[in-house]
């Protein structure tokens, strides 16, 4: 998880940007906290997609066999 600084910088380079008041330095910067920010994400909702279940309105069980197969292996491999 990105802390709330580099978010609160993200947020203030991104206005910088739109206002056309960036530097080159900044701008490189903003593309890698966004990089550094999409990474984090990209693996906090991999993990949660692997955590899930999903059931149909009958109590059965529909999650896709992809992620049941997920599940399996990191259940063999604790």
């Amino acid at each position: 998880m990105l802390d709330k600084d580099k978010i609160q910088r993200i947020n203030t380079l991104a206005a910088k940007k739109k206002s056309g008041s960036i530097t080159g330095e900044e701008l490189s910067e903003l593309k890698g906290l966004r990089t550094e920010y999409l990474k984090n994400f990209r693996s906090s909702f991999k993990k949660q997609v692997e955590n899930t279940k999903v059931i149909d309105p009958e109590g059965n069980d529909v999650t896709p066999e992809k992620v049941k197969k997920i599940q399996a292996d990191k259940n063999k491999n604790s």
